[in-house]
């Protein structure tokens, strides 16, 4: 088998630091050949972006190139519904039959996995490696608690024997920035810098990104 990817999907609206330092260590602790960010065109449980896809898919190609290991895929940006994962993660298989992924979330996500489109399926196409705090032992319902006992593994090194399949959990603990957090820093004219990658600021700043009030 080839060396395994991760994949880390979200609206990046914008892309920040919260985003890709997480990423970095999941890519060099974990031996992965590449990360691929993958912006949604419209996530099924949020709202949707405040910034058109081709404004956020140019800032996340921005951010990537300034970081050896992180690529983009568009795809779900090409797709004129709700971004489901597991029709990424279908696509994806087909192309890499040979290729170990490890889809990358936080604990909140896996806590929520069992209201997720088709969620059974997951595993079938992917590993999901879960960043979560160092020593926080979360509170799963029972759906989740009893996937996690049978899929569960502490050995990263089946991230790399199999296919799919497994669910890590990974202490790496998750920046305090977000999104919705930098969109109101910049509408009310404060200074974003250090929460995302300066090229991305330098973007937002030419087209006017998220000036209008944010309710």
């Amino acid at each position: 088998m080839k060396k395994a990817i991760g994949l880390l999907g979200g609206t990046f609206d914008p892309v920040h630091i919260g985003h890709l330092r997480p990423a970095i260590q999941l890519l060099e602790q974990l031996e992965l050949a590449e990360v691929r960010l993958l912006p949604n065109y419209i996530p099924p449980h949020r709202a949707s972006p405040d910034s058109a896809p081709a404004h956020r898919l140019a800032m996340v190609r921005l951010a990537a190139a300034q970081t050896p290991g992180l690529t983009v895929d568009a795809r779900e940006l090409k797709r004129d519904r709700p971004s489901y994962t597991v029709e990424t993660l279908i696509e994806l298989r087909r192309e890499l039959p040979d290729t170990p992924l490890c889809f990358l979330m936080g604990m909140d996500s896996l806590c929520s996995l069992d209201r997720w489109h088709r969620w059974q399926e997951l595993l079938e196409y992917a590993h999901l490696v879960v960043s979560h705090r160092p020593g926080w032992q979360p509170q799963f319902n029972p759906t989740i608690s009893a996937l996690y006992q049978a899929r569960g593994t502490r050995d990263s090194e089946q991230l790399q024997r199999r296919l799919a399949g497994c669910i890590y959990l990974f202490d790496n603990p998750e920046l305090d920035i977000s999104s919705t957090q930098i969109r109101h820093h910049i509408q009310q004219g404060n200074n974003p810098q250090y929460l995302l990658p300066e090229p991305v600021a330098d973007y937002i700043r030419e087209k006017g990104l998220y000036q209008s009030p944010v309710l």
